[in-house]
């Protein structure tokens, strides 16, 4: 077994693995870090959380979301 013939597609997975892991890295390094008790604090409705991210939802939530998609899409 030759593999020379499986060089293009290594030099192919390496490239590509380097063109969507080093852009990231690069980011981490060189991007500002400092947190502070505003960016940290919660924004989406304004106060702590209080359950489990995991707790159980009504399956009709479920059902409207799917028909909100649906008509979403559909308009």
């Amino acid at each position: 077994m030759n593999l020379e013939q499986y060089l293009p597609v290594f030099l192919f997975i390496l490239i590509g693995a380097a063109v969507g892991i080093a852009p990231q890295v690069i980011g981490y390094i060189l991007g500002p870090n400092r947190p502070d008790p505003a960016k940290n604090s919660p924004y989406e409705c304004g106060f702590e959380a209080f359950e489990d991210a995991r707790m159980k939802f009504d399956v009709r939530y479920y059902l409207i979301a799917i028909l909100f998609i649906l008509f979403d899409l559909e308009t």
